[in-house]
């Protein structure tokens, strides 16, 4: 009863959760994690039992101070932290710190709570069931940190030696890397195949029946009596052979079937599924999903001054919702549908999870009568998108099945020897899918599967018996070629992580942002494309590491690492197994010559690097006598195709480094690019020791030309004069800040665009454009947590050991 401190994660979680508490209750942030394994070797020590080394930033001795200050009276200490294996392992973090602060006075009370929403019903039934600190998932936890440490930490300096300039992606980033390069060789050794369609228009009139003139789309399936596979029809003068042949047929309807389909309603959201259609919906990265649901969770303030959570948990691999929310959701569709979508019970969800303390509920709303519609103004448009996803998928969860009525239609000559095939569908009872036509998902913007005259083809087809004669309309013969497995999006890469177990719901969207700030995976067009350094990585790893590249080895991990959690599997020991593997790899890979690596990536890679080569000639231009071979750059990133009678002939035909790899190294500076419109100044596309830029006016004496980088760009070859104008515009004034009249601007950075207030900058978010903010959402930005003030000193993260 006496006074309580409580420490959550974040600081908006922390406001919402006080609220919720009152003044017996002192609520802070712990900002995430307050230590982690110090980013140097030997962080991990094996020999000394895999103790490990824990460094502890400035700044988290700031909030543990805060913390140890506020435990001063206190009768009881509330670790909060989010209910999964990473929560578990800060409570833990947090404990162990404050011991050896000396800032747990004898008695006080130390009791872990968890809670999957942050509402106020939810958080004080969680004071209800306090419990110790599971030493199991924390046990988890330091097994998982210990070994991607050791793995990455020596596979790195060996990479660093092999092949300059590359760092190890990481056990789960690796294998996930892997996957993306696998496919990306699959497409490369993909060789299109030739086949045709034939689709044919019936027509019938006949004044005695029902059914008025119309044209039957058809599809050819049978011909002289053989079924029609994919390349069955492989040439033009194949489908011209067949054509002639349809125009001498008399049609008549041969057979006519109909049946009914029950589509069941979607699976509530997990974060894999939720990552995956925010993808395809909105175009969301799963790094920026995970942020605009974590800002949902945490908490908002409402229309009547009250603040709560939206959403329940967001990193869950649960399928199940609780039954109290059930109960709310098929009263929800009572009212708002009738009683004829809701089923008689509650479709229930389950998947199997060997760890069982991490099966989350599936992500859904915290109240379900908080319509998306009454949240506009209240959300900014992105978090209001992913709000209505959530709503929508929950609401249809628990809905009837949809009932879908189809018809086939089979027609040709008597005999059977050609037949063509007509089908169609419509729904007969909506179901589900009814929610998708509620007002409600509007932002959503759900494409309605049914076609514009899909009804009128049904009744056409219906009225079709047996006997029926037609005649042939029109004959469309269609040419297609095979096409390569498609690359992955970062949907796509997720769900087949999913289905592999590759990883955890935690790790998704920072394994794909590893990727990408380690430039060995770029986006393009919405989809992942191996840079050439990660497929060089991927090679090195799938040669030497073989296990580390291995899906079902990561997958295998990720099921020990469960049982560790449940208590099955003892933590060190499993160390010891996995270690004394690996051990052995590193003392094989060290002897490896750089030599060795360069033939292994030529020999797999050959094709891809040596494409430019007129004629595929591999004769040294320059000696006549040499042969071109692939070799590594020795003094940092990037690696070229040169003459291997190196030193004595030093010709080298093409050099390409990292990110650079696609840029036209023929570049010739500078570049007129055309006369501003406004000043008749010249506009030039420039190269300098930092990077592609562009400049207004000429070089002259006493003239500084107004210079604006291109370092965001990678494609300058794509950068028109419009694009110029543009980024010279920058920097642009909003207006003076209230607080001490010195301008507010917006200008360019060197990771995109950002405001400014004297020495303090902010970055303004991918989804916002620059045309977008004006005063107010910049003063907003600059009070973000996010800000950077230029002039402030670093200090040296302290190191403590355990």
């Amino acid at each position: 009863m006496g006074k309580s401190v409580m420490v959550v994660e974040s600081v908006t979680k922390a406001k919402v959760i006080q609220n919720y508490l009152g003044d017996m209750f002192v609520v802070l942030p712990s900002h995430g994690h307050v230590r982690d394994l110090a980013a140097k070797s030997g962080s991990v020590r094996p020999d000394d039992d895999f103790s490990m080394v824990w460094e502890v930033p400035s700044a988290a001795y700031t909030h543990l101070k805060n913390m140890k200050v506020s435990l001063n009276g206190a009768e009881n200490l509330i670790l909060a932290s989010d209910p999964d294996r990473e929560g578990e392992a800060i409570a833990w973090h947090i404990i162990e710190m404050l011991q050896h602060e000396d800032a747990l006075h004898e008695g006080i009370s130390i009791a872990r709570v968890v809670f999957h929403e942050i509402t106020e019903v939810s958080i004080k039934s969680a004071l209800q069931s306090p419990r110790v600190i599971d030493a199991n998932l924390v046990q988890a936890y330091l097994a998982r940190r210990a070994l991607d440490y050791l793995i990455g930490f020596n596979i790195s300096p060996l990479l660093w030696r092999k092949l300059p300039g590359c760092r190890s992606a990481g056990r789960v980033q690796s294998a996930a890397l892997a996957l993306i390069c696998d496919r990306e060789m699959e497409i490369d050794e993909f060789h299109a195949q030739e086949y045709w369609t034939i689709d044919i228009k019936l027509n019938q009139k006949d004044t005695c029946s029902s059914v008025e003139d119309f044209a039957v789309p058809a599809h050819l399936t049978h011909f002289d009596s053989k079924k029609l596979n994919q390349f069955a029809i492989s040439s033009n003068m194949e489908a011209k052979n067949i054509e002639s042949v349809l125009k001498s047929v008399n049609f008549q309807v041969l057979s006519s079937k109909k049946n009914k389909v029950r589509r069941n309603p979607p699976m509530p959201y997990i974060t894999s599924t939720l990552q995956q259609d925010a993808a395809s919906k909105f175009n969301f990265s799963t790094t920026y999903t995970m942020q605009v649901a974590q800002k949902l969770y945490e908490g908002i303030q409402l229309a009547d001054g009250k603040a709560a959570g939206l959403i329940t948990y967001l990193r869950t691999d649960g399928l199940h919702i609780s039954d109290e929310a059930v109960k709310d959701i098929r009263s929800l569709i009572m009212q708002r549908y009738g009683k004829d979508f809701v089923p008689e019970s509650g479709p229930k969800y389950f998947k199997k999870v060997k760890n069982a303390q991490e099966a989350h509920e599936a992500i859904r709303p915290t109240d379900v009568q908080r319509l998306p519609s009454m949240l506009v103004g209240i959300l900014d448009e992105d978090s209001h998108k992913l709000y209505s996803l959530i709503w929508l998928r929950t609401v249809a969860c628990q809905m009837e099945s949809s009932i879908t009525e189809q018809i086939q239609i089979e027609c040709g000559p008597p005999d059977e020897s050609i037949i063509s095939r007509s089908t169609c569908s419509r729904v007969q009872f909506r179901g589900f899918q009814e929610v998708f036509e509620d007002p409600e998902a509007d932002a959503v913007k759900h494409k309605d599967h049914e076609e514009n005259g899909r009804d009128e083809l049904f009744r056409i087809l219906n009225a079709l018996k047996p006997g029926d004669q037609l005649s042939l309309g029109a004959v469309e013969l269609k040419q297609h070629f095979t096409q390569p497995p498609p690359r992955y999006s970062e949907g796509t890469l997720v769900k087949k992580m999913e289905e592999l177990g590759i990883g955890r719901p935690s790790t998704y969207a920072t394994t794909l942002k590893v990727l990408k700030d380690r430039k060995y995976v770029s986006v393009k067009s919405r989809v992942l494309h191996p840079e050439f350094r990660g497929r060089m990585v991927s090679a090195f790893l799938s040669h030497h590491f073989s296990e580390v590249t291995d899906y079902s080895f990561t997958a295998d991990m990720e099921n020990e690492l469960d049982n560790v959690s449940a208590g099955l599997t003892e933590w060190k020991g499993l160390l010891r197994d996995y270690w004394t593997r690996f051990s052995s790899y590193f003392e094989r890979v060290n002897s490896v010559h750089i030599h060795q690596v360069e033939k292994m990536l030529e020999k797999k890679y050959g094709d891809f690097l040596f494409s430019f080569l007129p004629d595929n000639s591999r004769a040294c231009p320059s000696c006549q006598e040499g042969t071109l071979i692939f070799k590594l750059s020795r003094f940092g990133p990037g690696y070229f195709i040169g003459c291997d009678q190196h030193p004595r002939c030093k010709h080298i035909a093409k050099t390409l480094h990292g990110e650079d790899e696609d840029n036209d190294n023929s570049f010739k500076e500078p570049k007129l690019l055309g006369l501003h419109p406004d000043l008749n100044e010249k506009i030039l596309l420039k190269k300098g020791p930092f990077g592609f830029y562009v400049q207004l006016g000429e070089d002259r004496k006493g003239f500084l030309p107004k210079r604006a980088s291109l370092s965001q760009i990678k494609d300058v070859s794509s950068i028109t004069l419009e694009d110029a104008v543009e980024r010279l515009c920058y920097p642009v004034t909003l207006g003076k800040h209230p607080k001490d009249g010195e301008p507010v601007i917006i200008k360019m950075a060197r990771v995109g665009f950002a405001v400014g207030h004297r020495r303090t900058t902010a970055s303004i978010p991918e989804n916002l454009k620059p045309n977008d903010i004006d005063l107010a959402k910049a003063l907003e930005l600059l009070s973000s947590s996010s800000i950077r003030r230029s002039g402030r000193s670093k200090s040296n993260p302290k190191v403590a050991s355990c």
